[in-house]
C-alpha cells in the first residue's frame, strides 16, 4: 500500500479496531510519505515530534476551515471547536492559553491530590457494591470515566448532581474530531455542541452572579473585564474544551491500561506488589496504545518540509501519534508492552504550543487510581469481553467489564 491507501484503509472498521498493522506499513514506506497532492503521512516519532514543534505548521483554524472545509459552515460543533484554544493558531492561541494556564496551574493540578485519592476510594467502594454478588461491574462507567469527569468539574465548578450527564454528550461532540463523520453522527455532534453551550452559558451566568472559586469564575471574570483578551464565544468553547479534555483522554488511559494489565498479568502483578512505578506504567500505557491516536499539522507557509518530504503551503501533516510511539527508530523491541522501559517520552499528549494543559492531571489521576485499584480488588478479572469504541482518534473502550470478588 502506498500513503493515500494506508489512510483510507485506517478509515475503515476493521482499520479503527486495529490500527497497528497499517502503522507498521507506513513505517516500512518510510517516516514521512507524500499520500496525495498537498497530503504527507508521518509515522515517525522523529517527523511527528518535530512537526508538532515547528512554528510553520499549524492547525485548521476558522478562518482556514471556512476556506477548506465545505461542511464547516453547515456544523455548529465544527464551529464550536474551532473557537477554543485547540483549533487556534498564533497570535490567538497564545491569547487564550494564557489565560486558561493562569488558573489551571501545576500547583492547582498538584494540591488537587488528596481529592483524587479519596475520589478513587469512594468510587472503588461503590464498584465493591455494586459487584458484591459477583455481577460484572463495567469499569468504564463505574471507574475510568466517573474519575476523571468528577475531578474536571470539581476543577471547573459543575454541580455534582450534573457532572454524569456528560458521557454520551462529549461522545457525540468528539465525533468531529475523527477523519471522518457521517452526517448522523455530524448531526448529533450539532445537537450536543447545543446542549452543552446552553448549559455552560447558564453555568457562566451563575457565577457571574455569584463567583466561586473555580475556572468558570476565573474565566468568566477575565471575559468581562476584557472581551479583547476572551470573548463570549471563545469563552463557551473554551470550557466546553475543557470539560472534554479533562476526561475524554484520561478515561481511555484508564480504560487501555486496565485492559493492558489483563493481558500481561505479570505487569499486573509488578504493579501490585509496588515493583512497576504508577509513573512507568502511565507511560507505557500512553506509548503503546494511546488514548490520542492521531492529530494533523497544516503547513502555513512555504519552504517547510517534514523529514525528506517538502510541505508547500497548504500541505497537510496527517501525524501518526500511535504509530510514532511504536518507533522502532526512536523504542526497543516496540511492540513489546514494558512499564520498566527507560527513556520513555510518549507523544500522546502532543509537543509544542498544543501540549496538553491536562497532562499533569491525567498523569496525576492514574498512578492514584492503578496500584488503589489492584490493591483494593486482589482477584480483579475480566468478566465478558470488552467492547471498544468505533474511533480512530480517541482511542479507547465502551465497556469493559470487570469481577471485583
Amino acid at each position: 500500500m502506498d500513503g493515500a491507501a494506508i489512510i483510507e484503509q485506517l478509515m475503515t472498521p476493521e482499520g479503527r479496531a486495529d490500527p497497528y498493522p497499517l502503522y507498521r506499513a507506513a513505517q516500512e514506506l518510510g517516516p514521512a510519505v507524500q499520500a496525495g497532492e498537498f497530503m504527507v503521512l508521518v509515522s515517525g516519532y522523529e517527523g511527528v515530534h518535530r512537526t508538532l514543534r515547528t512554528s510553520g505548521f499549524g492547525v485548521a483554524d476558522p478562518e482556514l476551515s471556512a476556506r477548506w472545509d465545505p461542511e464547516y459552515p453547515n456544523h455548529r460543533s465544527k464551529q464550536l471547536i474551532s473557537h477554543s484554544v485547540l483549533e487556534r493558531n498564533a497570535p490567538d492561541h497564545a491569547r487564550m492559553r494564557s489565560l486558561i494556564a493562569s488558573v489551571f496551574t501545576a500547583r492547582r493540578v498538584a494540591a488537587l491530590e488528596p481529592a483524587v485519592t479519596a475520589a478513587v476510594h469512594r468510587l472503588l467502594e461503590e464498584m465493591a457494591e455494586q459487584g458484591a454478588d459477583g455481577s460484572p461491574v463495567d469499569f468504564m462507567e463505574a471507574f475510568a470515566f466517573r474519575l476523571p469527569v468528577g475531578v474536571i468539574c470539581e476543577l471547573l465548578g459543575v454541580p455534582e448532581q450534573d457532572r454524569y450527564r456528560f458521557r454520551g454528550l462529549t461522545s457525540d461532540l468528539t465525533t468531529v474530531l475523527e477523519l471522518i463523520a457521517t452526517e448522523d453522527e455530524l448531526d448529533a455532534a450539532d445537537e450536543a455542541a447545543d446542549e452543552l453551550s446552553g448549559y455552560f452559558t447558564e453555568l457562566a451566568a451563575r457565577r457571574r452572579a455569584h463567583p466561586e472559586d473555580d475556572l468558570v469564575s476565573a474565566l468568566v471574570q477575565v471575559a468581562d473585564q476584557d472581551p479583547g483578551r476572551l470573548s463570549g464565544r471563545e469563552l463557551l468553547a473554551n470550557l466546553v474544551l475543557l470539560l472534554i479534555a479533562g476526561f475524554e483522554t484520561t478515561t481511555n488511559l484508564l480504560g487501555n491500561g486496565l485492559a493492558l494489565l489483563f493481558e500481561h498479568p505479570e505487569a499486573l502483578a509488578g504493579v501490585r506488589e509496588g515493583r512497576i512505578r504508577p509513573a512507568g506504567l502511565t507511560d507505557e500505557v500512553l506509548r503503546y496504545d494511546s488514548p490520542v491516536q492521531f492529530t494533523s499539522r497544516i503547513a502555513l507557509a512555504d519552504g517547510l518540509a517534514v523529514g525528506d518530504v517538502p510541505t508547500p503551503y497548504g500541505t497537510a501533516a496527517f501525524l501518526l501519534v500511535g504509530a510514532a510511539n511504536r518507533d522502532p527508530a526512536r523504542f526497543p523491541e516496540p511492540d513489546r508492552f514494558d512499564p520498566t522501559r527507560s527513556d520513555n517520552q510518549p507523544l500522546s499528549f502532543g509537543g509544542g504550543p498544543h501540549y496538553c494543559l491536562g497532562a499533569q492531571l491525567a498523569r496525576l489521576e492514574a498512578a492514584v487510581a492503578f496500584p488503589a485499584l489492584l490493591t483494593r480488588f486482589p482477584a480483579l478479572a475480566p468478566a465478558g469481553a470488552p467492547v471498544r469504541r468505533d474511533r480512530l482518534v480517541l482511542r479507547g473502550y465502551q465497556t469493559l467489564p470487570v469481577a471485583v470478588r
